[in-house]
């Protein structure tokens, strides 16, 4: 799973002047459900992928060190506040579960629903606000995962390394992610629509997380002023917000995005045989509300409910259930296939 957008579409070229695209053979559908004609491998250590290059992309490293520095004012006394505390914790289901696990996973990358056209991109807009991609380059890295999981291919195994499976991935440039071809193999439904396409472009994804960042600033410094009658104390509770509620928030969603990659391919137990390493992993279940049930969803990727077990909690299933029942959700794709 990606993180932050670097705003590219065209291809890379070499040293040498040609462009790498590779072509890996994938059909050229909306979502693809693929199943490669290959066994599990059988090393325990890969290589990183062919399109991997040891050239930096500053653009996500860069937006790594800031956000994870100015999280740390979090450790500031001045800037604590339990209502900052409470804007952590629940922007981490709100933000986290609707924005990426619901909005980005389940709605757009697998289409295991449908919902109403403003539903889905308001969710897209809510998944823009942890500062993981625009929804067409994450989708399409995770359809790819899907098609090469835990093989040479994949985007981000932990095979190659733990670090490397969490986040190292992301942070060098990658030849073949973000080309043309690319966003026409694994993500022409999104591609073709206006709205995804203009989030794609230029900066359109900063200045979402930029505008939703000053939102909690501004909401914080109105309360505390009028809660308390003095500016100072408004400008407190603002930063107090923007710091717990946007920017620790923003890191630690990364992380609990991350640990799918990298926890729930190492260590965990399976339900299912499946042609990778996916396993299911309780801790990652917890803190992502039910995708940490990785095995049960590499062996059925379209189905929403992630959980297949009575013990395995899946609360964005649950999300799901209830949009369904609300009207809100349809063809649902439960656990078997059917569709109610």
């Amino acid at each position: 799973m990606a993180s932050l957008l670097e705003p590219q579409s065209e291809r890379q070229p070499q040293a040498g002047g040609a462009a790498v695209a590779p072509t890996p053979p994938a059909p050229r559908t909306g979502a693809p459900e693929i199943e490669p004609d290959y066994e599990p491998p059988g090393a325990v250590k890969l290589e990183r992928p062919p399109t991997s290059t040891p050239r930096i992309n500053w653009v996500y490293a860069g937006g790594f060190i800031v956000i994870h520095a100015l999280s740390l004012l979090a450790l500031v006394p001045w800037l604590f506040s339990w209502s900052g505390v409470a804007l952590w914790f629940g922007g981490l289901y709100f933000f986290g579960v609707f924005g990426i696990n619901l909005g980005y996973h389940r709605l757009l990358t697998h289409r295991g629903l449908k919902v109403p056209t403003w539903l889905e991109r308001s969710l897209a807009i809510i998944g823009l606000c942890n500062l993981q991609d625009a929804p067409a380059r994450w989708i399409g890295v995770h359809r790819m995962h899907h098609q090469f999981s835990d093989h040479h291919r994949d985007p981000h195994s932990p095979l190659v390394d733990f670090l490397w499976g969490h986040v190292g991935w992301l942070v060098y440039r990658d030849s073949y992610i973000g080309t043309m071809d690319f966003y026409d193999r694994y993500a022409r439904d999104l591609i073709r629509d206006p709205f995804y396409r203009w989030l794609e472009r230029g900066y359109v994804w900063g200045g979402i997380y930029a505008a939703h960042a000053a939102l909690f600033y501004f909401a914080g410094l109105a309360v505390g002023w009028a809660a308390t009658g003095d500016f100072g104390g408004g400008v407190q509770l603002g930063l107090s917000w923007l710091v717990w509620g946007a920017l620790l928030r923003t890191a630690t969603v990364w992380h609990i995005t991350w640990s799918v990659n990298s926890l729930s391919h190492l260590w965990g137990y399976a339900n299912y045989e499946t042609r990778d390493h996916s396993l299911n992993n309780w801790f990652v279940a917890l803190i992502t509300s039910g995708e940490g049930w990785h095995n049960n969803h590499h062996a059925k990727p379209r189905c929403a409910a992630h959980g297949h077990r009575w013990w395995e909690i899946d609360l964005v299933y649950w999300a799901v259930l209830a949009l369904e029942r609300l009207g809100l959700a349809k063809d649902v794709v439960h656990l078997g296939g059917k569709r109610k």
